[in-house]
């Protein structure tokens, strides 16, 4: 099998690595919470299903053109949705959800495909450390708009997958930097690089958590698998001196692949946000009455202990007189 035929098998495997790793994340999210778990084997899982996407893809890159490889990096959602029906017994989405999801999916490939990936340079010492202070401004502002008063769950969701994919995305770009440094002998020059991926991809991970908690599986995934590689694609068009194929055409039809993409997560963020408030519509009846009912069982509890305390203090009562007397 020759290299590219590897590369292409390499980049499906990552995919669906990538695709479970993040429906075991969800699932842990569910029942924990936001919060990292360090002490649950299964999130661990998830996170070396995680790790083993991003080899595989690295050994991907290695094996085949990038205008081949980061675009099959898109069908994780598509890949996410049965793999969560076929596990963990979720609903692979309705027409809309796999509208949206192919629509992300296409929008994104095209994008990656647009972009040459062969750049001219490499950013200096002060451009990584502007980059990373820029990064960290954006994932500040994403954090504090998810944690808003009163802000829509969809919203919320979306905010932290954006910034879970900015901080991946830009992982990504600071790993290309220090094998930059590497392949031009600057070992200890890339040692500041190494510590942005460690930061970056614990961020990424920690705001990935908190969206699938919020967010559910579907909607967040597909923000997080669009974000990741624009983010890395903006980054190497503006430091890395990477270009758009076919020139000016070449960005007015990647303008309009990232429309595309948008618009499938548009379809994917509203199907969730109804999902969400059907149930939130048919439970207030049901809540109000389960609340009466244990309220009422509470009180009857409460007038029967204030019975016995009552009768206990009338008997203590009649025995006390007789013998003081």
């Amino acid at each position: 099998m020759s290299a590219l035929m590897w590369s292409v098998v390499l980049s499906l495997v990552s995919a669906v690595a990538y695709a479970g790793g993040a429906i075991v994340q969800e699932r842990v999210a569910s029942v924990r919470g936001g919060s990292v778990p360090l002490g649950d084997p299964v999130w661990w899982s998830a996170v070396l299903l995680n790790g083993l996407g991003a080899g595989l893809h690295v050994a991907a890159l290695a094996l085949g053109p990038l205008s081949v490889v980061q675009p099959m990096g898109a069908l994780t959602i598509v890949f996410a949705l049965p793999m969560a029906a076929l596990f963990v017994g979720r609903a692979a989405g309705d027409r809309n959800a796999w509208r949206g999801a192919l629509l992300a999916t296409a929008g994104l490939a095209g994008l990656l495909a647009l972009v040459s990936g062969s750049g001219t340079r490499t950013p200096s010492g002060g451009e990584r450390i502007a980059l990373l202070a820029v990064t960290a401004g954006v994932l500040a502002l994403l954090l504090a708009v998810s944690r808003m008063p009163r802000t829509p769950a969809a919203v919320r969701a979306a905010a932290l997958a954006t910034g879970a994919g900015v901080a991946h995305g830009l992982a990504s770009v600071f790993t290309k930097a220090v094998a930059a440094d590497q392949s031009d002998g600057f070992v200890l020059a890339g040692l500041p690089s190494v510590g942005a991926v460690l930061a970056l991809s614990a961020a990424g991970l920690v705001l990935s958590q908190s969206a699938y908690h919020v967010g559910g599986l579907h909607a967040p995934l597909a923000t997080l698998t669009v974000v990741n590689p624009v983010a890395a694609t903006v980054v190497g068009l503006v430091l890395f001196g990477e270009s758009f194929r076919m020139g000016a055409l070449g960005a007015v039809l990647a303008a309009g692949c990232g429309l595309v993409a948008v618009a499938g997560l548009a379809l994917l963020s509203a199907g969730r946000a109804h999902a969400a408030a059907v149930p939130a519509q048919a439970t207030p009846d049901h809540d109000r009455d389960g609340a009466g009912h244990d309220g009422r069982e509470e009180q009857d509890e409460q007038d029967e202990q204030d019975e016995r305390e009552e009768r206990a203090e009338r008997d203590a009562h009649m025995a006390t007189p007789p013998a003081r007397r």
